[in-house]
């Protein structure tokens, strides 16, 4: 019996003590709090995003935003288990307002290096062109141009796709991220669970 999609609240990681009051960039007046991932921190597959959305509804009630829902299908349609990815964004902190993106991008660049140090996962998969462009430490690179083959970046396999939210509102782009998706799962399955 094939078991049905249903989005579910992936456990929020801890904010490492060193981390917990960084104010390094503007974003620490305007933040409620900072989102380090979700998922499970020692899954091979990281997936790296350009920052955390909502969490709560306006009554403060969690729930799977659709960001989250869009990319929590695609993962199932590939065959991953929750617990084959960790999910992670470039800033750490939900913008509420105007920012100076490039220095506060560039400061939560060190908590992800950070991450990838501890985590060490086996692939990185980006999700548009902002978790692309600091991910490849490249301002020119883009999803359209990289997406479709294998990469190397921070010593890591890499591979890049659109951003869940592009393909909600941009419906020609699924054939592109599912494609994505089953190019990912196959060198996860090939290479990495399969050892």
């Amino acid at each position: 019996m094939e078991c049905e999609f249903s989005p579910t609240i992936w456990p929020e990681t801890k904010v490492p003590p060193e981390a917990l009051d960084c104010q390094k960039c503007e974003l620490y007046r305007q933040r409620s709090r900072m989102i380090w991932g979700e998922g499970n921190t020692s899954a091979p597959v990281l997936l790296i995003l350009d920052n955390p959305g909502a969490r709560e509804d306006k009554d403060g009630n969690a729930y799977v935003c659709g960001t989250r829902q869009t990319l929590q299908l695609a993962a199932f349609n590939a065959g991953f288990k929750a617990e084959d990815l960790y999910v992670t964004y470039v800033l750490k902190c939900q913008p509420k307002r105007q920012y100076n993106k490039e220095e506060a991008r560039g400061t939560c660049m060190e908590h992800l290096n950070n991450q990838l140090l501890q985590q060490k996962p086996k692939l990185a998969f980006c999700l548009g062109n902002v978790a692309v462009q600091w991910f490849f430490d490249d301002m020119e690179k883009d999803v359209k141009t990289l997406r479709g083959t294998w990469h190397f970046s921070k010593g890591i396999p890499t591979a890049v796709t659109y951003h869940p939210l592009a393909v909600r509102r941009r419906p020609n782009l699924l054939p592109y991220f599912t494609n994505d998706w089953e190019m990912l799962a196959q060198r996860y399955y090939k290479e990495i669970l399969h050892k």
